[in-house]
C-alpha cells in the first residue's frame, strides 16, 4: 500500500549490464561539463564500460561491480577496485558511483556505499579511495558524511599549445 521504497544494492550480474553501461554514459555526460570532468574522463576515468568492457569485472576478485535498484529496478551502480601497496597491503578504490536523478535523496548512494565498504572490509583493505569533482559539492559532501577525508588535492594548470 504505498510504503517506503526498497533500495538495495547487490552484485551485479550479465542482465544488469546494459543498465550499467547507461548510468556509466550519464555520469560520464555529467561530469564533462564540470571543472576537472574532462581531463577526468580522458585520464583517469575507466574506459567508456559497456557490456563487453564490464563483462569481465563480474568474474574478478578484484573488482566490483554493484547495482543499486529501488523497488527492484536499477537506479545506480558502483565500480571498485583493489590495489596493491608496496608493503603488501591493499586498497580499495570506489572508481564510479552514480545514482540516477529520480532515486537520489531516497538513501540509494548510502546502501551503495555501504556494500562497497563491507567488501572492501572483507578484502583486508586499509582504506577506500574516491573521487570528487572540485566544485561538485554534492559529492563531496555525500562522501564527508560517510566519513571520508581529503588526503590529497592534486593541482593542475592548463597549458594552451599551438
Amino acid at each position: 500500500m504505498g510504503g517506503a521504497p526498497d533500495e538495495a544494492a547487490r552484485t551485479a550480474v550479465s542482465a544488469d549490464l546494459p543498465a550499467v553501461a547507461a548510468l556509466a554514459t550519464e555520469l560520464r555526460a555529467g561530469l564533462a561539463t564540470e571543472r576537472g570532468g574532462p581531463l577526468w574522463r580522458d585520464h583517469e576515468a575507466l574506459p567508456e564500460p559497456t557490456v563487453a568492457t564490464l563483462a569481465p569485472r563480474l568474474t574478478d576478485p578484484g573488482r566490483l561491480t554493484l547495482v543499486g535498484t529501488l523497488d527492484g529496478v536499477v537506479l545506480a551502480y558502483a565500480l571498485a577496485h583493489i590495489e596493491s601497496l608496496p608493503d603488501g597491503r591493499v586498497l580499495a578504490v570506489l572508481d564510479e558511483l552514480l545514482v540516477a536523478e529520480p532515486a537520489r535523496a531516497v538513501g540509494l548512494g548510502e546502501v551503495l556505499l555501504g556494500a562497497v565498504t563491507t567488501w572492501a572490509d572483507a578484502q583486508a583493505a586499509v582504506g577506500i579511495d574516491a573521487t570528487a569533482l572540485p566544485g561538485d559539492r554534492q559529492a563531496k559532501n555525500f562522501f564527508e558524511s560517510a566519513g571520508f577525508k581529503t588526503r590529497r588535492l592534486i593541482m593542475h594548470r592548463t597549458l594552451t599549445t599551438g
